[in-house]
């Protein structure tokens, strides 16, 4: 099986940038978070209906 490796050093921003940012507001990260976790039980799902179906035809 291979996985896709998630690469740290993708982001391309500059150090000041990254510091002289205003940091997120609460709603900001919030939206973030559901947004993150909505994607990982999608492809739990996905994973799960993956199996499922390989187990029926084994």
């Amino acid at each position: 099986m291979s996985y896709l490796i998630k690469s740290n050093y993708s982001n391309v921003a500059q150090l000041k940038e990254l510091m002289t940012a205003p940091p997120m507001t609460r709603e900001q990260h919030a939206a973030v978070m559901r947004r993150r976790i909505q994607k990982r039980r999608m492809l739990e799902e996905v994973r799960d209906l993956k199996s499922a179906v390989r187990s029926m035809f084994d």
